[in-house]
């Protein structure tokens, strides 16, 4: 008897409730009301890390999407520039005129090319590189081409005119013209090819993306022909 009172007692059972049908069987299984708090307790704190790491390997992919695919544009953008300026040609109106065709300004550039992509790489084009603002107030990079070339008096002949967005959302965007014929390197804000008569030995371009970040394009010209 002494023996069944003890077990009862350790049990967490008042001696008086030990019998009968509302007596608690110490051998039977079960959980306290702390053991089911601390269960639901460690459960939430793996789901919240668990949650945190999916979170964090989400918007970590999602910004590598986004770097890429800004990677590849500018990639895009910049081998097209590339393709059409390292074809900058020393275009003369006629054989007897000295002055070449390019037109550099701080925020556009006009030339001729002799890569057309119209005419699948083959011919030439005039071409004009510029900033422009947007219905929506923005800053755009854009490229037009027209051919066939018409200048002085065929301009007013019409031509077939490209034109294709390059970048959106761009600030401070600036050219600039390496000078062939200066000792040091030499960069200037503006290029006539009327008074120098001779190509810039390369044309850079700067700008803000959207982000803030500066991208900088350097092109090389390959023709270089100085006018007698």
């Amino acid at each position: 008897m002494m023996g069944e009172i003890s077990s009862t007692r350790r049990c967490g059972v008042r001696p008086e409730l030990a019998r009968g049908p509302v007596g608690r069987d110490c051998s039977a299984p079960g959980f306290t009301l702390i053991e089911v708090v601390l269960a639901l307790t460690i459960f939430a704190l793996m789901a919240g890390i668990v949650y945190g790491a999916l979170s964090l390997s989400y918007r970590a992919v999602a910004k590598a999407q986004t770097s890429a695919e800004r990677n590849q544009k500018n990639r895009a953008a910049a081998d097209l520039l590339s393709s059409y300026i390292r074809s900058a040609y020393p275009y003369r109106p006629t054989p007897q005129d000295q002055a070449i065709f390019f037109d550099g300004q701080s925020e556009s550039v006009t030339f001729i090319s002799a890569y057309s992509h119209a005419e699948g790489g083959r011919g030439m084009a005039k071409i004009r590189i510029s900033a422009e603002e947007t219905d929506d107030g923005h800053t755009a990079l854009s490229l037009e081409e027209v051919t066939p070339v018409r200048l002085n008096g065929d301009a007013d002949v019409a031509g077939e005119s490209q034109r294709l967005l390059l970048r959106e959302r761009i600030k401070d965007f600036r050219l600039a013209y390496l000078d062939p014929q200066a000792e040091e390197e030499t960069w200037q804000p503006l290029w006539d090819g009327q008074e120098r008569r001779v190509l810039p030995r390369a044309v850079s371009l700067t700008y803000l993306d959207e982000s803030g970040r500066e991208v900088r394009w350097v092109f090389p010209v390959m023709m270089m022909v100085l006018a007698p």
